[in-house]
């Protein structure tokens, strides 16, 4: 099987790292399901996509709705082929001290980020083992390692290095591997809004970042779907259970 019948379902992908991921994959031959809450927000990466010459179909889905993810994979599988490849991109934050963060702040990024990517993961599975091939990428961050002001976004992507490496002894046995990408800081929409609420101007954020990070600048989306392209490909099948920090040098 050639990755023109393969299918590729990459959540989080109306924009930042998930649009860049989903256009990656569609150019590397996958056809692409752009999963997100709001569908319509996905319609511009289905056209760049399809005006590529690639395959995509856009799915509105709440990742942690149990009955939605079941509904939504197997539209896709219908639709657009069976999943072959899912990257679990699908995040927010709700930044706060401990002393200040709420219950709800703490369960809506737990819902989001690890109840979503085992949903997500436990619906493609099946599709992937009968398969005998299938890519599962969760998306981690340099945060797991710990950061202030994110006890909820740093346990849940830790969490997910957890997950990943259980993935990858589970599924092994049927040809499907599980990695994990650890972006360090990127430019996209959430790093501006952290930079907004900061009350500091993106640029000199961006600035005090690179000035930390051993290559001298800040990452981009593309550099986080490169790495999903690699993961993803053919030839990373002796590649599972790893974390891939992609933050422009050393962080585990």
């Amino acid at each position: 099987m050639t990755t023109t019948s393969r299918t590729a379902v990459v959540t989080g992908a109306a924009r930042g790292i998930g649009a860049d991921v989903a256009k990656r994959l569609a150019a590397d031959g996958f056809a692409v399901a752009a999963v997100d809450l709001d569908e319509a927000a996905c319609k511009t990466v289905v056209e760049a996509i399809e005006g590529a010459g690639g395959r995509a179909l856009a799915v509105g889905v709440d990742v942690s709705d149990e009955n939605g993810v079941q509904a939504a994979v197997e539209r896709i599988a219908a639709e657009l082929g069976e999943p072959a490849v899912l990257v679990n991109n699908a995040g927010i934050t709700r930044d706060n001290l401990l002393f200040k963060m709420s219950v709800d702040d703490w369960d809506a990024v737990m819902d989001v980020h690890l109840r979503g990517s085992f949903l997500m993961a436990r619906a493609v599975q099946g599709y992937m083992t009968k398969a005998g091939w299938g890519r599962i990428v969760n998306l981690s961050s340099t945060s797991a390692l710990g950061n202030r002001g994110q006890a909820n976004y740093a346990a849940a992507k830790a969490g997910l290095q957890g997950f990943t490496k259980t993935l990858a002894l589970e599924l092994g046995r049927f040809g499907v591997t599980a990695n994990a990408i650890a972006p360090g800081f990127i430019e996209t929409e959430m790093t501006a809004a952290t930079a907004e609420r900061m009350g500091v101007p993106f640029e000199e954020l961006k600035a005090g970042a690179a000035a930390q990070i051993p290559v001298g600048r800040t990452g981009k989306p593309e550099d986080i779907a490169h790495a999903v392209s690699f993961l993803a490909g053919e030839g990373a099948g002796f590649v599972s259970g790893q974390v891939l920090y992609v933050a422009g040098g050393p962080q585990a």
